[in-house]
């Protein structure tokens, strides 16, 4: 039982394994940087991803209405997807761990968006819900499939951060040349 749902069920066993014996190891450090263009254009920021396999390029134009020519993906489309990919990917994984055979599994974020704030027009919050929602095909039993959903509910990365207060520490550096 080496995958299953295009997980690879060893590579989980192996890490689960390092940590237990050195719980340091469990903690990672992500970096993301990134460059506001200045030039007139559709691309408003780029950011270079480096990640364990390589390195991509993440592009961001904001919509219209924000100044942007909507061109592009805009920040919180990232921020959805990143919910939506760590959720979804947390939950085939719980599901995989569990020996559950899954034939589709998609997923939808939803969320209203008040900008007010952004513009100083009012206090309303921003957002006051993000909706989350699986679709599962499979024919495992139910209440093993729910157990997999509490599961990823409890350990998804990306649902805990929204879930729970994180520490955010902003610092600016000004230079001038």
């Amino acid at each position: 039982m080496s995958k299953i749902n295009n997980v690879n069920i060893n590579g989980i066993k192996s890490f689960e394994e390092i940590i237990k014996n050195d719980s340091a190891a469990a903690k990672k450090t992500q970096v993301i940087e990134g460059e506001w263009i200045l030039q007139e254009g559709g691309t408003q920021f780029v950011s270079k991803i480096k990640f364990e396999g390589g390195e991509t390029e993440f592009k961001v134009d904001n919509p219209s209405f924000m100044g942007g020519t909507g061109s592009l993906p805009g920040p919180l489309h990232y921020c959805f997807f990143g919910l939506a990919s760590c959720y979804t990917g947390t939950f085939a994984t719980m599901a995989a761990m569990l020996g559950l055979k899954l034939k589709k599994l998609t997923t939808k974020v939803e969320a209203s968006i008040n900008f007010s704030k952004v513009f100083g027009l009012g206090d309303l919050p921003i957002m006051e819900e993000v909706r989350v929602k699986l679709n599962v095909i499979s024919d495992e039993p139910k209440e093993k499939i729910k157990q997999a959903e509490e599961m990823a509910l409890q350990r998804c990365p990306v649902v805990f951060t929204l879930k729970n207060p994180v520490k955010l520490i902003a610092d600016l550096e000004i230079t001038t040349q």
